[in-house]
This record gives structure tokens, C-alpha cells and sequence, in this order.
């Protein structure tokens, strides 16, 4: 498979139920998945799950990343410090469609204990069926990479 339809999940303790049935659901898609976060519920760190997906996204090895968290806010903050990354937490459909429209986000951020499973799964589908538009945001995007 190559890395266009390669997607990388990982997260903390607190959200491996939920990375784990956004796996599947993905997985139904065609997305060959690879998932390296945590499988056991002992407490870790979520700034190094953050970044060991933003790596493999940033690297090419794969098109694109979800990563979660309680928040989601502290893994989408590590994930940013990798050059190349850009992922937005979004907490609804809308974002999630806009941060790959008009930002060209390459990973999505979700917050285990901010959404339930059902709008969580939503979400993810807007995010992978958003296509960046290019045009005037291309220029932003571009600012943004600095």
C-alpha cells in the first residue's frame, strides 16, 4: 500500500478505547492504518505519542495522522513542534473539514473525553473526505510553513 492511503493513530492511556474503534472504522474504509499508540491503560506521556506521529507523517511514510489525547490538546501541540505538521483539534464536522480545505492539515486532533464515540467517528470522516482547495489558502498555508 502506499503511503497515500496510509494513515498513522496513536494517543495516551486516555484515549485508547476510542483510538481503537476509530481504527476499525478507518480500517473499513480502505486506510491501511498504523497504530502505535499504547495498548495497555497505564499512564503515559502524550507529548511523545504526539510526536512519534507527526514523524511519520512529516517523513511520508504516511499521508496523513490522528492522534488523541484527554483533550486533545496537548498531543496536537507536540504534534506542531515537527516541521511539516500541521494538525488542528477539532471538537466538530466543520473544523475538521476546514483545517484539510483552508489550512491543509495533515493530522487531526480529538479530545477522548471531549467527544463520545459516534461524533468522534464523524469527525474523522469529515477530516479524511476533505480535499485542500489550494487557491488564496495555498499562499496561508505557506506562511504558515514559514
Amino acid at each position: 500500500m502506499t503511503a497515500a492511503k496510509r494513515i498513522v493513530l496513536s494517543s495516551d492511556h486516555a484515549a485508547i478505547p476510542l483510538r481503537q474503534t476509530i481504527a476499525e472504522h478507518i480500517a473499513s474504509f480502505g486506510w491501511d492504518v498504523v497504530d502505535i499508540g499504547p495498548t495497555t491503560p497505564e499512564s503515559t506521556h502524550y507529548p511523545k505519542h504526539g510526536q512519534a506521529a507527526a514523524e511519520r507523517v512529516a517523513s511520508g511514510d504516511c499521508a496523513l495522522g490522528i492522534i488523541l489525547c484527554g483533550t486533545g490538546q496537548g498531543i496536537m501541540m507536540a504534534a506542531n513542534k515537527v516541521k511539516g505538521v500541521r494538525c488542528g483539534v477539532c471538537s466538530d464536522t466543520f473544523s475538521a473539514r476546514m483545517i484539510r480545505q483552508h489550512n491543509d492539515a495533515n493530522i487531526l486532533s480529538l479530545g477522548a473525553r471531549v467527544v463520545g464515540e459516534g461524533l468522534a467517528l464523524d469527525i474523522v470522516e469529515a477530516f479524511l473526505s476533505a480535499e485542500f482547495e489550494g487557491g488564496r489558502h495555498a499562499l496561508r498555508v505557506d506562511m504558515i510553513e514559514g
